[in-house]
């Protein structure tokens, strides 16, 4: 059931990135969201455990979709340079969850039934649709999305192969088996396929290029070693509380709350420090440092360890996967270019849910067959049969001279299964030591535009409008001193006369009413306020006409040209990253002026000014 989600959801990242890209990422949250929901429903109505492991899957690609495009709608929203805390506090949504979501199913198993696991999702999920439609616009697409099928077709083999090949391997059939050895090589001959397809695919699910960077290569080695550690772990967690502890599913559930809490705290710090300072490549390297003393301390636990010590433990390993987990996505995020912004985030989620199919694949092999050397043996001193301590109620029901072996037997067994994560954690470290630290794009220079649409150079039809909506942003994030600094660089005129001669020239420019009562409605004043100013405008020869409607004279044609020009040079290179030309920026202007003119847009007044 656990392997069912996890396959369907690491084929779902690499898929969902690029749907958000060609259809986007308001379609891809609600639809994700939608499937995610009547998945759950099937979960919680199922009958048989074939019923239950099908719809996980469903769930799964729900899910898979969902991590991806949450992730790139923060990259699409924010500014790169502040990306940092916001993905930190993602990060801290997501451990917290991560930790909530069994506590509340142990509530449930234990007060209602597990069938409510699954129905707590519907809510949360129409609360999502709903919010997305009224917070979200929808990017209208120019042409006709090209969809990369056999990429989508050889991934989804290899990955669902190679998952199912660890998954079986040691329990359901041997390593050497024809069944595991066969898998191996048909997921190594997709895989191969998939290369080959992508490399001649005009719109590739995961374009190879982005592998020519050696920034993105160690990101998504290092992604897969934290989904490998950090599920790898809490899989079994609330099974070594359970069984060796024998607490309750609702208290295996709070007693992970330290490894949460240490989540929490390390992501968000570490984002706002990169924010800040641009600076990154020490966090990756503590944090798989931090990790492996985690998972090693995990591994020294047994019947004896105390709340305190495990709670610490946990802590410490929540720490390290808190360093590392966010900022990677950040780093791919800070390399990556507008057109493939989805596809490097599915491809560094799509790296973290894979190592998270193998870590909870390989450790539940390490686990069964540890077990299966123990437990005989401890079910043999203890005189009882497997039935009889089939579930952790049922164990911790014998006496203590019965339960004793074979809490022993559970307990040895989940040390293995820690230590085993511990080199893992170890070759993260190695592997960080190699990672290129490239500085943190300026933060206009990465500014976001317009939500659910992206950052840095478009390629698409829709550019001007992407280029408006970045223009917008730029400026409301300006200070007056700005626009006062470009204004006394490029004219001679005073405040209140640029200012009048701009609020003319625009209007003009878009065919926008000019009297002074229409001026005075945009801006929330009586006209009469502003008919000092303007008629001193036209007194100094830069307007003619009266308080019903003005125009430029030659003059002041001229002075509007020069702020013009002053101000399409600063914006040029506040957005160089674009790559702007005139064409592209007056297209740009001339949208923002028809906004400002008509009220559609909510820049502060100062900068409409």
């Amino acid at each position: 059931m656990v392997s069912s989600y996890l396959l369907a959801e690491t084929v779902a990242t690499v898929l969902a990135g690029k749907f958000g890209d060609l259809f986007g990422r308001k379609l891809m949250l609600q639809v994700s969201a939608g499937l995610f929901i009547l998945a759950s429903a099937a979960c919680g109505f199922a009958t048989d455990m074939v019923w239950l492991i099908g719809a996980r899957a469903v769930q799964g690609i729900g899910a898979g979709g969902l991590m991806v495009t949450a992730t790139a709608l923060i990259g699409d929203v924010i500014p790169l340079r502040d990306r940092g805390k916001y993905q930190g506090a993602l990060g801290s949504v997501f451990g917290a969850t991560t930790v909530l979501g069994p506590l509340l199913g142990g509530l449930f198993t234990d007060h209602l039934s597990w069938r409510w696991a699954f129905y707590i999702n519907l809510p949360l999920g129409i609360a999502v649709i709903a919010i997305a439609s009224l917070t979200l616009p929808q990017i209208a697409r120019g042409t006709r999305p090209s969809i990369d099928y056999l990429g989508i077709l050889f991934v989804g083999l290899g990955a669902s192969m190679l998952t199912l090949a660890v998954s079986w391997g040691g329990t359901e059939y041997a390593w050497g088996s024809a069944t595991i050895i066969g898998l191996f090589i048909a997921s190594a001959v997709a895989f191969a396929i998939f290369v080959r397809v992508e490399s001649r695919a005009a719109s590739p699910i995961l374009p190879l290029r982005l592998f020519r960077n050696r920034v993105f290569t160690v990101s998504v080695v290092l992604s897969f070693i934290v989904g490998f550690a950090m599920l790898g772990a809490m899989t079994y967690l609330p099974t070594y509380m359970q069984y060796v502890h024998g607490v309750s599913a609702t208290s295996s559930g709070i007693r992970t709350l330290p490894m949460v809490i240490g989540l929490l705290v390390t992501s968000t710090v570490a984002g706002s420090i990169v924010g800040r300072t641009g600076r990154y490549k020490i966090f990756p390297v503590a944090g798989a440092l931090i990790m492996a003393l985690g998972l090693y301390l995990l591994s020294t636990m047994d019947a004896d360890t105390s709340t305190l010590m495990m709670s610490l433990f946990l802590l410490v390993m929540g720490m390290g996967v808190g360093l590392s987990m966010q900022i990677l996505t950040i780093i791919v995020q800070n390399t990556a270019a507008y057109e493939d912004l989805g596809v490097a985030t599915s491809g560094v989620t799509f790296f973290r849910t894979m190592g998270s199919s193998f870590g909870a694949s390989i450790m539940g092999t390490v686990y069964a067959n540890e077990l299966a050397d123990r437990l005989p043996a401890a079910l043999a001193s203890a005189g009882v049969s497997a039935d009889q301590v089939a579930t952790p109620a049922l164990l911790h029901r014998l006496a203590d001279a019965q339960s004793a072996p074979i809490i022993g037997a559970y307990a040895e067994t989940l040390q293995v299964v820690f230590l085993a994560a511990v080199p893992v954690a170890g070759l993260a470290f190695l592997l960080a030591l190699f990672l290129e630290e490239v500085p943190l794009r300026d933060t206009s220079r990465a500014a976001a535009t317009d939500p659910g649409d992206g950052f840095a150079m478009p390629n698409s039809s829709d550019s001007a409008m992407r280029l408006d909506a970045a223009v917008a942003q730029l400026l409301r994030r300006q200070p007056p001193e700005t626009f006062t600094r470009l204004r006394e660089s490029a004219v001679d005129l005073d405040a209140a006369t640029a200012w009048c001669v701009r609020q003319i020239g625009i209007r003009e420019w878009v065919g926008g009413e000019r009297s002074l009562v229409a001026i005075g409605h945009r801006l929330g004043m009586p006209g009469e306020v502003l008919a000092p100013a303007f008629a001193s405008a036209a007194a100094e020869g830069y307007l003619y006409g009266d308080e019903a409607g003005y125009a430029l004279t030659e003059a002041g044609k001229e002075e509007l040209a020069k702020l013009v020009a002053a101000f399409k040079a600063w914006l040029a290179a506040e957005l160089a990253d674009w790559g702007a030309d005139d064409a592209k920026l007056d297209e740009a202007l001339a949208v923002l002026s028809r906004k400002l003119v008509e009220g559609e847009n909510d820049l502060k007044p100062t900068v409409a000014a």
